[in-house]
């Protein structure tokens, strides 16, 4: 715990100073585990959905833990290979997922403990899937091609990602404890049905749950659609009663500098002067339509998950929203993390998760949770 609440300082302090002409004062800063690195792979989604459930389990008084992304990845790719062949070659191969793929491959699988499991069995000092990532894709091509999953291909998947990730063991000890991977995340005692993903897009129905067409919801999993206002809502009264986000949104925005510890969404007239990061900028103010706009005309797109852990806000009063990436802590000057405005967050958030009790009851209501 104590490395935890010195990280949270020394980002407090990293944040204050950051971008310089730029003050913030907290409004609410709730409790996260160090920064990681998901180094050279498109594991983003699962890096900020296992600080959140991090997080979690700090807010619900369990203590701190360092989880295994990889094991949760490892999962994943099963997942998604099967997911692959069943539709015949017309699913995705693609690193990318959201928050819900790692959900439904703890799920399946468990989680193990970072000390256990750090997902690097070949030689380096980080995680790199470029290599590990095409040999996937030949697997599930070639049982795609032969219509046909043999013993053989079975043991290809196992093996491959066995020399890659590690073998994972059928048990260990923990704490002078012995758990399996399933036995461990339920003695967690975190209820996976407690956790739902927001959205907000108007060309489905409002209070219904949609299925949004992105490449990485290759699950085709549903999240419960707001009007943006209310999903905005959702989110400040969340961080305010002390529970934390796993955000997902565009980050291929010029107003995205995740050096300066900043994601800003400048007017076009104001975006040179803004991007010098001076002083507070103009942004553009951004309801339903600017959103849908956006959405419907690709400059929204989904790129990255990360992890929402607070508020803040600058001297004009404007608010912004702390948030933890996995690009390390030593990434930018603000130790890995930085501040996305509201302006930003109203536009290019795709979808978002948290817990549903964390929802207003009027909203609850509406979704009928």
């Amino acid at each position: 715990m104590k490395k935890t609440l010195l990280t949270i300082a020394l980002a407090a302090c990293a944040l204050s100073a950051s971008a310089q002409g730029y003050r913030f004062t907290d409004i609410v800063r709730n409790a996260a585990t160090p920064v990681k690195d998901q180094a050279r792979t498109g594991t983003c989604w699962c890096f900020g959905t296992v600080s959140f459930l991090e997080s979690e389990l700090l807010r619900t008084g369990k203590g701190e833990y360092d989880l295994s992304e990889m094991s949760v990845v490892r999962q994943k790719y099963i997942n998604q290979l099967n997911d692959y062949y069943l539709r015949r070659g017309q699913g995705s191969l693609s690193p990318g997922s959201l928050p819900h793929t790692a959900l439904n491959a703890i799920r399946v699988a468990g989680i193990l403990p970072e000390e256990v499991y750090n997902g690097i069995g070949y030689d380096s000092d980080h995680h790199d899937h470029g290599e590990l990532g095409r040999y996937i894709g030949s697997l599930a091509k070639t049982a795609v091609d032969a219509k046909k999953r043999s013993p053989e291909y079975y043991e290809m998947l196992e093996s491959v990602l066995d020399i890659y990730l590690g073998e994972k063991p059928a048990s260990f000890s923990y704490y002078g404890r012995t758990y399996t991977a399933e036995s461990f995340w339920k003695n967690l005692g975190l209820n996976l049905d407690d956790y739902v993903e927001i959205t907000s897009f108007s060309h489905k129905p409002f209070y219904t749950a949609i299925e949004v067409e992105v490449p990485d919801n290759w699950e085709h999993e549903r999240m419960y659609n707001l009007p943006l206002d209310e999903m905005m809502d959702v989110m400040d009264k969340a961080l305010l009663a002390g529970y934390t986000i796993s955000w997902d949104g565009d980050v291929s925005e010029k107003g995205f500098v995740h050096k300066s510890g900043l994601a800003i969404n400048p007017t076009e007239k104001a975006m040179e002067e803004a991007l010098t990061f001076k002083k507070p900028c103009e942004e553009i103010k951004v309801d339903q339509a600017v959103r849908q706009a956006g959405y419907e005309n690709f400059t929204t797109t989904d790129d990255h998950i990360m992890h929402v852990t607070g508020m803040v806000k600058d001297q004009n009063g404007t608010i912004y929203y702390i948030t933890k990436n996995s690009w390390g802590p030593d990434s930018n000057s603000t130790g890995g993390y930085l501040n996305m405005s509201e302006s930003f967050v109203r536009a290019k958030t795709i979808c978002f998760m948290v817990h549903k009790n964390a929802i207003p009851k009027e909203i609850r209501a509406k979704l009928g949770l």
